[in-house]
C-alpha cells in the first residue's frame, strides 16, 4: 500500500513554541503584569483587580482616541438610530445600510475600494489565501514572499498559502533578497508591515522600486502607521502611491490610532473587493462590524478632517521626541509611537516590567516567540494624550531600573 508522505512543521510548531515559552508567560502572569482585568479610571490610567492604579505605556491607542466623547457618541447613535446590534447573517448576502455608508466614506477618506472586517487579522485570513491563488495577479499564483518580521496574523497563513503557491521567508527589510526572487519568477507577492508592531518601518522606496521593475505585488498591513501618521490619517503607505492599483493591497487596524474597532482592506478596483465579500470566508462568516463599531468609526471619520485631529498627530509627535531626548533606543528618530529597550533575556524583561507596574506604569514584556529567543525587551508605546511630566517621570524610573538590572539599549 501506498501511503502518501508530508512534511510536518514547515510553517509552524506550536509544541516546540509552547514548550520553550510557557514558563515566561507563567512568570509574568505570577508577576501581575499579565492576565489582568481592567477597568478605565480615566484616560490612559487603568484599574487591575489587584487594587493598583498605573498609566497605561503599552497602548495601541496612539492618538488618544479611544476615549474621545465624538466616537463614544457615535457608537451610541448608531445603536439608537438602528436598535439593532446588528444583522446576522454573512454580509455577502445581507448588511446594515449603515455600514454600506460606513465602507463608503472610508473609501472617500483614503481614496481606495474599502471594505471592512472584525479585526485586521480577519481580513488577511480572508485575503491571502486568495492572492496566493493567483485570482488577484491574472490567475498566475504569485510566489508569496512573507517578511521575516511580519506580523503572526499574516504569518500563520504561510500554510493556507502554500497550498495554493510557493511560500518563501525573505530576511527583513532585505531588498536584495526579493530582486532575486523578482528576477527568477514571473509573478512575485510580498507580505509585510508598513510599520512593525517591535519597531521600525518598511522600505517602502526599495519596494516601489521593485513594483515598478518587476511589477511586485504588494501586500502591507499598515495597522501601526494608520491615522497616526499622514494627512488625514492615511498611515505610512498608502501617500507613497498616487493611486491605488491592482498590484498593491493594504490591510489596518481601526482598533489602534483611528480609534474605533475592526479592520480594513484597501483595494486598487471594485473587483477585487466582490472576490473577498463572496469567497474571503473568515472576512465575510455572519460577522460584520455591530452598530456600535460602526458608530464610532463613522465619527473617528469625521474628526481625521479637523484641525483637532491634525493637533493630536503633531502632539503625538512631541511625545514621541521628548521620549527619544530622554532615553535613546534603536528606534531613536523614528515618527512611530513604538520603542523596544532590549534586555536579552525574558526574565530581566519580566522583571523590569513587574517593577514598573508596581511603581504605577504598565509596559509590555515581549519574549519569544513573540520577539527572537535572547532578544526579549520592554515594549513601550506612547500617545498624544500623555503630559510632558508623566513621560519624564517613566524615563526616569526606566533608566533607574536599567541601571540596577545592566541593560543596555540595543543601540
Amino acid at each position: 500500500m501506498n501511503h502518501t508522505s508530508f512534511t510536518t512543521h514547515t510553517f509552524s510548531n506550536y509544541r516546540k513554541v509552547i514548550a520553550l515559552a510557557d514558563h515566561d508567560w507563567e512568570i509574568a502572569e505570577a508577576g501581575k503584569i499579565a492576565g489582568l482585568n481592567v477597568a478605565v479610571d480615566s484616560p490612559n490610567l487603568l484599574l487591575d483587580q489587584h487594587g493598583r492604579s498605573f498609566h497605561h505605556f503599552c497602548t495601541t491607542s496612539y492618538l488618544g482616541l479611544d476615549h474621545h466623547p465624538a466616537l463614544l457618541e457615535g457608537a451610541m447613535a448608531a445603536l439608537r438610530e438602528t436598535g439593532s446590534l446588528r444583522v446576522a447573517n454573512s454580509r455577502n448576502r445581507c448588511k446594515l445600510a449603515i455600514l454600506e455608508q460606513y465602507e463608503s466614506e472610508l473609501s472617500q477618506l483614503f481614496g481606495a475600494v474599502c471594505l471592512s472586517s472584525l479585526s485586521c487579522s480577519a481580513a488577511s485570513a480572508g485575503v491571502l489565501p486568495l492572492l496566493a491563488s493567483g485570482v488577484f495577479t491574472q490567475n498566475r499564483p504569485p510566489v508569496m514572499v512573507f517578511d521575516r518580521l511580519a506580523h503572526y496574523s499574516m504569518h500563520h497563513l504561510k500554510a493556507s498559502c502554500a497550498d495554493e503557491t510557493k511560500v518563501l521567508t525573505c530576511p527583513h527589510n532585505d531588498m536584495d533578497f526579493l530582486e532575486s526572487i523578482c528576477q527568477r519568477h514571473a509573478t512575485v507577492a510580498y507580505i509585510a508591515d508598513g510599520a512593525y508592531s517591535m519597531g521600525g518601518v518598511t522600505n517602502m522606496d526599495g519596494l516601489l522600486y521593485l513594483k515598478d521593475r518587476y511589477g511586485l505585488f504588494l501586500y502591507l498591513d499598515d495597522s501601526h502607521a494608520l491615522s497616526a501618521v499622514g494627512e488625514n490619517g492615511a498611515g505610512l503607505v498608502r501617500p507613497t502611491l498616487q493611486a491605488l492599483e491592482d498590484d498593491c493591497l493594504i490591510v489596518a487596524s481601526l482598533a489602534k490610532s483611528f480609534g474605533a474597532s475592526g479592520g480594513l482592506v484597501m483595494f486598487g478596483n471594485s473587483r477585487q473587493k466582490t472576490l473577498v465579500q463572496r469567497y474571503g470566508g473568515p472576512s465575510n462568516w455572519s460577522q460584520s462590524l455591530n452598530c456600535a463599531a460602526i458608530g464610532a468609526g463613522r465619527a473617528a471619520i469625521g474628526l481625521h478632517r479637523t484641525e483637532a485631529f491634525s493637533t493630536l498627530q503633531k502632539q503625538l509627535q512631541a511625545n514621541i521626541q521628548l521620549f527619544d531626548s530622554l532615553i535613546s533606543t534603536q528606534q531613536y528618530g523614528s515618527n512611530m509611537a513604538i520603542r523596544l529597550i532590549h534586555c536579552g533575556e525574558a526574565a530581566i524583561a519580566n522583571k523590569i516590567a513587574i517593577e514598573l507596574a508596581e511603581l504605577g506604569y504598565f509596559t509590555s514584556a515581549v519574549f519569544f516567540p513573540v520577539v527572537a529567543q535572547g532578544q526579549a525587551a520592554i515594549r513601550i508605546t506612547l500617545r498624544a494624550d500623555m503630559p510632558a511630566p508623566l513621560i519624564r517621570s517613566f524615563c526616569t524610573a526606566v533608566s533607574e531600573l536599567l541601571r540596577t538590572h545592566r541593560c543596555d539599549l540595543g543601540e
